[in-house]
């Protein structure tokens, strides 16, 4: 990238424009933004770290982060043995959610929730979220495909 700019400047000074012209340092950054998309091939990891099975938790939400590509909602539970521990659960992306009508504010920090996800194979504390319980009651897939809930949830 870095080479390209250069290359555009130094273009620009042989036919006088100048080097930090404004409307060169705009072309530049046009010309780089679509050699890095042009470069960059659409990718995506499998869900392969997470078992096929559902698990459920209940806790209380300590951070929701909806982004791209994929958002994540962090809350605190109660473990085996009394002590508090935080999970990490993976949900699709902030556009995904916002299709099924899930929005900011939705959730947020403070909530008790019901999560059914996959948990990590690992063991680790996260899951691939599935449906979320909100305090009002309402269940939403947070998986994006807006399914049904599930009548024991």
């Amino acid at each position: 990238m870095r080479f390209g700019l250069t290359l555009v400047a130094a273009c620009a000074a042989c036919l006088g424009l100048g080097a930090d012209s404004s409307a060169v340092a705009r072309s530049a950054k046009v010309e780089a933004r679509s050699a890095k998309a042009a470069a960059s091939p659409p990718a995506h990891h499998s869900h392969g770290q997470y078992a096929e099975t559902f698990t459920d938790i209940e806790g209380i939400v300590k951070e929701v982060h909806l982004l791209v590509p994929h958002s994540w909602v962090y809350i605190e539970v109660t473990g085996a043995g009394g002590a508090p521990q935080v999970w990490a659960l993976e949900a699709t992306s902030r556009g995904g959610l916002e299709k099924v009508g899930i929005a900011r504010g939705y959730i947020k920090a403070g909530d008790k929730v019901k999560a059914r996800c996959h948990p990590l194979r690992d063991k680790n504390n996260g899951c691939l979220l599935g449906f979320l319980k909100a305090p009002d009651g309402s269940v939403k897939d947070w998986d994006g495909g807006n399914a049904p809930a599930p009548k024991d949830f």
